[in-house]
């Protein structure tokens, strides 16, 4: 037997604001919201799901477990422009300049990186 991820939980001061850009990102939707936990994930209940939940302190860290995303249907470039307007930043956790991927922040400082590669570029190798 082995276990499957069920559920990625991000801490948040404001979790309508943190799941809506999570969701944005990912092309998402707001699955449940129960007891302040907003839950979201993709259409047809699929899993992972992510849940955004509400805690009174800051995030100070950096995190030790982060996201990594690739670009499905763009380039990593643009897929970096659109996740930027969404309300990310740039965020510095120690990358070398020439890394290839970038690393940004959700609007509560959460750390996560674009893979240079696309899923384009996987299903092609």
């Amino acid at each position: 037997m082995t276990s499957r991820i069920a559920t990625i939980v991000i801490d948040a001061l404001e979790p309508r604001r943190v799941a809506g850009f999570w969701a944005a990102v990912l092309g998402w939707t707001v699955l449940e919201e129960a007891d302040g936990i907003i839950t979201i994930g993709p259409a047809g209940s699929a899993w992972p799901t992510i849940d955004v939940v509400p805690v009174p302190e800051r995030k100070t860290l950096k995190n030790r477990l982060h996201l990594d995303l690739r670009a499905d249907g763009s380039t990593a470039a643009e897929e970096v422009d659109r996740l930027l307007a969404q309300g990310a930043t740039h965020a510095d956790v120690g990358q070398e300049p020439d890394s290839t991927w970038v690393v940004l922040a959700d609007p509560e400082g959460n750390e996560f990186c674009v893979l240079s590669r696309t899923v384009q570029d996987l299903r092609t190798a």
